[in-house]
C-alpha cells in the first residue's frame, strides 16, 4: 500500500494580508488587518482540492491605522488580547464550485469560542518567483456576526443606531510558498 505525500505549502508574510470591514456609525467602512500571523496549506494535489488551511493570528497585533481604537480592540471589550493572545482557523473542507472559485468551510477560534465559518475563495494560480520558489496564490472573503464570538461591545447613537456594526466582513489574501 501507497501512501501519498502532502505537500506542505506555508505562507509568505511579506505578500499577505488577512483584513477585515466593518460598519462605523452605520454608514462607513473601518478597515483593519492583522500584522502578525501565520498561515500554511497542506494538499494532496496541485489543484488544492480538499486541502487543509490554518491560521493563528496574534490579536495584538491588530492594526486599523488608529492607536486608541487599537487600543480598545485589543481590550476586554473586544479581543482580550491579554487573555487570548490567539484567534485561529483550520478549515474543514476545501471544494471547487466553479472553475478558479471554491467554497471553503471551516472553524474560526476567537476568545476560546469555535463557530463554522464558511469563505468564498480564488485560487489564483502558481508560478515560480524569480528564486526559483514555486508560490500559490488565493483571494478569500466572507462575513460573519462578531457578536457568535462574545465581541458584544456597542455604544448607542443618539440619531438612532448603533456605533459598531455587527457583520464583519472578511477580505484574505495569501500568498503561499512550496516547502
Amino acid at each position: 500500500m501507497t501512501t501519498k505525500t502532502k505537500t506542505r505549502w506555508i505562507v509568505d508574510p511579506t505578500h499577505s494580508e488577512i483584513g477585515f470591514k466593518v460598519k462605523h456609525m452605520m454608514f462607513t467602512n473601518v478597515s483593519g488587518k492583522f500584522e502578525k500571523f501565520e498561515a500554511s496549506v497542506e494538499s494532496d494535489n496541485d489543484d488544492f482540492e480538499d486541502a487543509i488551511f490554518t491560521f493563528k493570528g496574534e490579536t495584538k497585533s491588530i492594526n486599523t491605522g488608529n492607536g486608541d481604537r487599537d487600543t480598545h480592540l485589543r481590550s476586554g471589550d473586544f479581543f482580550d488580547a491579554e487573555e487570548f493572545p490567539i484567534i485561529g482557523f483550520e478549515s474543514t473542507s476545501f471544494k471547487d464550485s466553479d472553475s478558479d472559485d471554491f467554497i471553503m468551510k471551516g472553524i474560526l477560534t476567537i476568545k476560546e469560542i469555535a463557530n463554522p465559518i464558511t469563505l468564498h475563495a480564488e485560487f489564483m494560480g502558481t508560478a515560480k518567483d524569480p528564486w526559483g520558489n514555486l508560490k500559490a496564490g488565493f483571494s478569500m472573503s466572507g462575513k460573519i456576526n462578531r457578536k457568535d464570538w462574545g465581541l458584544n461591545w456597542n455604544s448607542a447613537l443618539e440619531a438612532g443606531g448603533v456605533l459598531v456594526g455587527e457583520e464583519i466582513r472578511l477580505l484574505i489574501d495569501l500568498q503561499f510558498i512550496k516547502e
